[in-house]
């Protein structure tokens, strides 16, 4: 099982730095919680590679700091709409 759960970090890790996609956005991807994505990609990334590690972390921390901004937009789509 430790071996898959590994795997698995790995592959969350590299759709995220591929395609930019938030937490939120690879876990419907992959059919699975917002919470193991973001424990599978911030811990246990850490240790199987550093070096993915890194560029995940600067990918959700550019997600983090454009967050504000989506959700304005959400809700400017949402008040538009009716």
């Amino acid at each position: 099982m430790r071996g898959a759960v590994e795997e698995r970090a790995t592959l969350l890790g590299q759709y995220i730095v591929e395609s930019g996609a938030t937490v939120r956005a690879t876990a419907k991807k992959f059919h699975i919680s917002k919470s193991t994505v973001h424990k599978d990609v911030s811990e246990r990334l850490r240790t199987v590679s550093p070096q993915l590690y890194v560029q995940v972390k600067a990918v959700l921390d550019l997600n983090k700091a454009q967050r504000h901004i989506r959700g304005g937009q959400a809700t400017k789509e949402k008040y538009m709409h009716r």
